[in-house]
């Protein structure tokens, strides 16, 4: 792993024991692991003269067939470290493609990857085809056999990308009509966002009773899953998984997910599970809001921190996160898998949600039953009463509802 010294937030084994953690998420046995601090990037090989040295020597020592960077390099380098290494070299971007493509589960999530990955390879070309650049004739523009081959392949790669973005822009729509439905229910729509292997999966099967997949292992989840949930004071609301984040997300892989991220970016509100046991919360949080900001998140979205994975600390430490979970509101100290603090959770959610509800008095006919059960499904109906062919309702809901209730009487 190059250490770049470019405002690095992470402890170098922390580092190291993520890029690990990201190898054996594709099935690679780590046999070595080794930190270096680059003080001026080599335009060749990323590292130093002496320290490419240092590296062919651990993958001979290895019998290694692979070698992960944990950084971006480019195809220049990437070639020259394989020809030093005799081994197989990838780099962080990569990495997190591979695993994406093996983890990709619907139809949805494959044509994202595929995405991401062509658009990553488009600039590595060059590297398939240096055997044909010696062969190169002619002058200038009219290039030779290599790069001929090239610029078709290119045309191909760009091809089948325009043909994945209309087919992922026909998702986008139909999310889109989806979603419409849902705000013209309207329910609000919470979605769970963090760090990789933060919890997100674990807290979501505690609320809804689902068994999504959740396993120490990070991106363990990459399709989006919605489901129907009760809160405090709320009939319903929709809670959304995400996909987790991580430190140097691929651009490309920002692009191609935009459709499942806009869940996120429409959500009423966003529950932030962080692994407040990890060495590296704080990192992770700035990551995390990274990547929000990135994709349109805007700065004045409701947010609820869950602090999560309280079992793996001791009780000194619990101690001190609860204390500071209480001094603030955005805040809740939990464990998604023993299941404490997720009712405290909900409760904090449904406040939140319910912050700019009002009181209201509602007179309705009797015989309305439409609107009585309107009523109770998208406000809390506080008290009730009937007298004689007129009923009175204390209902407490968003102003935006009670618009709606009012037009659909008109």
């Amino acid at each position: 792993m190059p250490d770049l010294g470019k405002g690095q937030r992470r402890e170098p084994d922390a580092r190291l024991e993520e890029a690990a953690g990201l190898a054996q998420a594709i099935g690679v046995n780590v046999e070595d692991r080794l930190h270096f601090r680059i003080r001026q990037p080599r335009p060749a090989t990323l590292f130093g003269k002496g320290q490419v040295e240092q590296i062919a020597d651990a993958v001979r020592q290895a019998e290694a067939e692979l070698l992960i960077v944990d950084a971006a390099i480019t195809p220049v380098q990437q070639k020259n470290l394989e020809d030093e290494t005799r081994a197989k070299v990838i780099d962080r971007t990569g990495l997190i493609l591979e695993i994406f493509g093996e983890r990709a589960a619907t139809a949805e999530g494959r044509l994202q990857v595929e995405l991401a990955h062509l658009d990553y390879q488009a600039g590595r070309l060059v590297r398939s085809w240096t055997h044909l650049e010696r062969q190169r004739g002619g002058f200038g523009f009219l290039g030779g056999p290599g790069e001929t081959q090239i610029e078709a392949d290119r045309r191909l790669i760009r091809d089948r990308m325009a043909r994945l973005r209309r087919e992922l822009d026909q998702v986008s729509r139909t999310r889109g009509l989806h979603r419409g439905r849902r705000q013209r229910a309207p329910w609000p729509v919470i979605a769970l966002v963090g760090y990789t292997n933060a919890g997100k999966s674990t807290l979501f099967n505690r609320l809804t009773g689902s068994d999504v997949m959740a396993e120490d292992l990070l991106f363990a989840t990459l399709d989006p899953t919605l489901r129907q949930i009760g809160l405090p004071g709320l009939d319903r609301a929709i809670l959304s998984d995400t996909v987790g984040f991580v430190s140097d997300l691929p651009t490309q892989l920002v692009a191609a997910f935009k459709a499942t991220l806009e869940e996120v970016v429409s959500a009423d509100l966003l529950v932030h599970v962080r692994d407040i046991a990890h060495p590296d919360t704080e990192a992770q949080r700035a990551d995390v809001e990274a990547v929000l900001a990135e994709i349109g998140v805007a700065e004045t979205t409701a947010r609820i921190e869950a602090w999560n994975k309280l079992d793996l600390l001791d009780s000194e430490q619990q101690g001190a996160i609860r204390a500071e979970a209480a001094r603030r509101e955005d805040i809740v100290a939990i464990s998604a898998l023993g299941g404490e603090g997720v009712n405290d959770l909900q409760e904090a959610i449904a406040a939140q949600l319910t912050a700019g509800h009002r009181r209201y008095t509602v007179t309705l006919d009797a015989a309305d039953g439409a609107g009585a059960a309107w009523l109770h499904q998208h406000g809390e109906v506080i008290e009730q009463r009937v007298e004689g062919e007129q009923a009175f309702y204390e209902v407490r809901m968003a102003p935006g509802d009670m618009e709606r209730f009012h037009s659909r009487r008109l």
